[in-house]
This record gives structure tokens, C-alpha cells and sequence, in this order.
């Protein structure tokens, strides 16, 4: 039975309310205020990060969700790679786009952004593109990753009362209730249950076991303005991406058939959980729908679905995709708002705008797959003192592989190589 999504059962409600006024208009009196209301509206601004505000850390917490556990302490700023991963350009902070290409669009928001190529690599345009922020949940694309390379999709996981109890957003798993890792990930990746994240997390060896999963395989995808501190994405000690790391890291996820398969789904069922027994007056939990909470995927044409985020502190995050005459592009924010429009709106914005660049514009590039690590080694041995965090050394600058530099190693050793076997055939001659 086909169960419209629930955003659309609200638009239709709100369709009928409305006519239900009209309807009554003349029988209600409208009521009468003595002294009009007075509202003051800020005019909206694009943030300006010109200067570089965010070059080795996010911005300062509003909230306690970052303060270190008792006995730890808060996490060193990451590295600065230098030069910057991607090229060039990619080490500008404001907005970075092709030579004699358009203004980028009004209204939006985001502190920093970037579009990008899924399958080039190259980068069409961006803002603050290794400025650092939060990624609130659009880390769990990440998480999600290693996941999917890990763990058996038709394993049965009982959910926990420690499942349900999770902070933040639940998709509604209970104690006792019967679910395989398939449905935990659509739950993870369509509605972000952060109740998924744990008992995925918990399949993984615990939360700081997966944490440093992730980080570990974040450094070998070259993104290293990342940072993991939760697996599900709620703030916490270190806490860090870029729209450059965002974008990277979506990229490989898409690579996953089963990925670009749950992010484009709008609507699975969902098991129910049996009645507490030690709670007399409980019943049993029937089953229910879980939507796609993604609204890019239901409004824009196109559209091949994504991540949506929020916390206090990364404020509204979000990462998707979409198809074009053949071409898939990918859209990051990073610290925006819901005005002046909603972030899903921002992003078909700046999709709407690298569609229409040429093929071929580029102002970086994502690092391919041969340019870089294995990202599976970060799958196949369990992470050692290294790799949660060599992450965690005091911020300086340092270099990275880029492919360039690997092309030129290699070919000094093939040269070398060439040389001495050149020396070895004329010795052998004489």
C-alpha cells in the first residue's frame, strides 16, 4: 500500500484549513487589535569569511556539548595541510569561483559551501572550502560508509533501552524490538535515528571504537579537516569537517550502490517493539512508516537524495546530490540557517548554478581514487593509538602526497631504476 510521506500529508491538511477558513470567514469576526503589532527584521547578510575566521578550528560553542569528560581534556586543532588538499584555490576562504564565471547565487546562508563533480572530481565553486565547522549529522555519511563495508545487511540486532534513550533525534527503535542492518541504515541515512547510529556503533565495537573507524578512514580519503567525536553527529570535543572534507566524504559513500540506494528511497516500514512487562499499563508498539526527512529529494528535479543535519552549534547542515543531462553534481553547507530560505532551497540554488557552468570548469579537484590510501585499510585491521588520532597533534602546517608529488616520486624511481639496469647490460657488454 502506497502511504504518501507525511510533509505531503501536512500540505494537504494545511490545503484544507485554509479552505475551511474561507469558508467560515463570514460567520467569524476577525479580532480586533488596539495597537498594531511592531516587528523589527535584520536584514540579511551572507557571512563573510574573507579573513579566514575558521582556518584551523569551528567556531566557539553557544552550549556545554563540547566540554570534555572528567580527566580528558579538549582535543588539539587539526593540522593544516599545506599546500591545500585539492589545489591552489582551494586554500581561498571567501567565495571561489571560475574565471569569468557568473556571481554565485543570493540567499544563502551557508558559512561555507562548494559544488562539486560526483564523478570528475572537479570542483565548480565554493566558499571557505577547508574552513572548519561542524557537521552535525551529515557525519553519518561517513559513519554509514564504514558501516555498509563492515557490517552483514540481513544480521537481526534487538534494540536496546541504551538504543532508545539516545540524545537527539530517534527514528523509534525499542527494547526488545527485532531489527536487521538493513532497516537500521535506512533509518540511519533517510530520518537520522540517532538510536541507529548506536546500535550500528555498538555492532562496531562501541562508540570510540567506531569513532576512530571513522577518523581512521577520513585520513585515508585525504580528508583531514575532519574529525569524528560521536558517531551519530552530536556535538562533542574536537568535533570538525570542511565543505571540502563534506563533499569528499559523500563522494565515497556514493560510490555504494547501497548508499545511493537508502538516500534515494522516500519511505520504508518499520518494525514495531513488544510491551514493556514491568510496566503494566504498556501495550505492544505496532510497526510503523519512516519518510525520507531530505526535501531536495521530493522538489527538485533530478534530485538523487542526501544528508540533512542540525545542532545548536553546527546550526543547519547538509549534503545531496543531483542528475543532469547525464551529470551528477554534489552540494555541501556547512553553518547555515534557515533563512532566507531553507537549506534544502539554498542547495538547489547552487546546484541550479554549477548545472549551468560549462563541463570542464574547475577551480580543484576531490582527490580520485588513485591518487590516495586504500580507504578499505581503514576497514581491515581495527584502529590502533594512530588512528583515532594523529589527528590530535598541535595545529602547524604540514605537507601531504598530493598526486602530483607521487607522480614525480614514481618517476625519479623509474628513471633511477632505468639507469642502473642501463649500467648493469653495458658492464655485461664489456
Amino acid at each position: 500500500m502506497k502511504i504518501s510521506h507525511p510533509r505531503h500529508r501536512t500540505a494537504r491538511l494545511a490545503g484544507v484549513l485554509t479552505a475551511a477558513t474561507l469558508l467560515l470567514g463570514g460567520m467569524v469576526a476577525a479580532p480586533v487589535l488596539a495597537t498594531p503589532p511592531t516587528t523589527t527584521t535584520t536584514p540579511f547578510t551572507t557571512p563573510n569569511t574573507d579573513n579566514c575566521p575558521q582556518k584551523t578550528k569551528p567556531p566557539a560553542p553557544i552550549d556545554s556539548s563540547e566540554v570534555p569528560a572528567p580527566g580528558q581534556s579538549t582535543p588539539a586543532p587539526l593540522p593544516v595541510p599545506v599546500p591545500p588538499v585539492g589545489g591552489t584555490r582551494m586554500g581561498e576562504c571567501g567565495v571561489v569561483l571560475p574565471k569569468g564565471a557568473p556571481p554565485a547565487p543570493k540567499d544563502i546562508s551557508a558559512t561555507a559551501w562548494m559544488v562539486s563533480d560526483l564523478d570528475t572530481g572537479e570542483v565548480l565553486a565554493a566558499k571557505d572550502p577547508h574552513g572548519r565547522y561542524r557537521p552535525a549529522s551529515t557525519i553519518k555519511v561517513l559513519l554509514a560508509t564504514v558501516a555498509l563495508r563492515t557490517l552483514k545487511l540481513d544480521t537481526v540486532v534487538t534494540g536496546t533501552q541504551e538504543d532508545a534513550n539516545v540524545d537527539g533525534t530517534r527514528v523509534g527503535i525499542g527494547p526488545g524490538g527485532q531489527y536487521t542492518n538493513r532497516q537500521l541504515m535506512q533509518a540511519l541515512i533517510m530520518a537520522s535515528g540517532n538510536d541507529a547510529a548506536h546500535a550500528i556503533a555498538a555492532q562496531l565495537g562501541g562508540d570510540e571504537a567506531t569513532v576512530a573507524r571513522m577518523n581512521q578512514l577520513a585520513k585515508s580519503l585525504y580528508a583531514f579537516d575532519t574529525r569524528a567525536a560521536t558517531p551519530s553527529g552530536l556535538d562533542g570535543p574536537g568535533m570538525s569537517t570542511s565543505a571540502y572534507d563534506l563533499s569528499l566524504l559523500f563522494r565515497e559513500a556514493m560510490t555504494l550502490p547501497l548508499f545511493a540506494e537508502f538516500i534515494h528511497t522516500e519511505q520504508i516500514e518499520f518494525p514495531g517493539y513488544p510491551k514493556n512487562p514491568k510496566i503494566p499499563e504498556d501495550t505492544d508498539h505496532p510497526g510503523f512508516f519512516v519518510g525520507n526527512d531530505n526535501q531536495l529529494l521530493f522538489n527538485y528535479d533530478g534530485a538523487l537524495g542526501g544528508k540533512t543535519g542540525f545542532t545548536d552549534d553546527a546550526r543547519q547542515t547538509f549534503v545531496a546530490a543531483a542528475e543532469r543531462n547525464g551529470r551528477r553534481l554534489a552540494v555541501t553547507l556547512l553553518q547555515a540557517e534557515v533563512r532566507p530560505v531553507r537549506p534544502w532551497e539554498q542547495a538547489a540554488r547552487l546546484l541550479d548554478y554549477g548545472f549551468a557552468l560549462p563541463r570542464g570548469t574547475e577551480v580543484g579537484t576531490l582527490p580520485n581514487h588513485a591518487d590516495r590510501a586504500a580507504p578499505t585499510a581503514a576497514l581491515a585491521t581495527p584502529p590502533g593509538p594512530e588512528g583515532g588520532d594523529v589527528l590530535a597533534s598541535p595545529p602547524h602546517e604540514r605537507e601531504y602526497p598530493g598526486p602530483r608529488t607521487l607522480l614525480m616520486v614514481g618517476g625519479i624511481v623509474l628513471i633511477l631504476f632505468l639507469l642502473l639496469k642501463a649500467r648493469r647490460v653495458n658492464r655485461q657488454r664489456r
